[in-house]
């Protein structure tokens, strides 16, 4: 009669083992997104502040500029113009680059998580197994 309540009861213990297992494993997967989050914020605000103080250095610099008008001859302003474009290309270029490495990123932890749990789901299997041929 006591082996026939351990083997249910070693059972349930391993149903409530998995159950809490899978809580854990969600947690961390909040909580990590939490994280990110929060990185993401912070790291907007920086560009926010960033772009304010770019904001004002270009209102200082116009306000400058119409003080004293500098004539530049045609070429030098075509110049300026290109540099100006170029350099807004290459900032754009580098939001886009900044993005589609945090994808990868976040797809490569999800197929990293993904393998990990189903390397555990084999090994909760054949214990399984181990535990029913006794």
């Amino acid at each position: 009669m006591s082996t026939s309540l351990v083997l249910p009861n070693q059972t349930f213990i391993l149903i409530i083992t998995i159950i809490a297992f899978i809580a854990i494993i969600a947690i961390i997967v909040q909580w990590r997104r939490v994280r990110e989050s929060q990185y993401t914020v912070r790291l907007m605000e920086q560009e926010i502040e960033l772009k304010k103080m770019n904001m004002v250095e270009k209102d200082l610099e116009s306000k400058r500029l119409m003080e004293n008008p500098i004539q530049l001859p045609k070429e030098q302003q075509e110049n300026l113009s290109n540099i100006r474009k170029n350099t807004s290309d290459v900032m754009g270029d580098v939001g886009y680059l900044h993005s589609e490495i945090n994808e990868r990123l976040a797809r490569l932890e999800a197929q990293t998580e993904y393998k990990k749990l189903q390397k555990m789901l084999k090994e909760i299997d054949a214990k399984e197994k181990k535990l029913g041929k006794k």
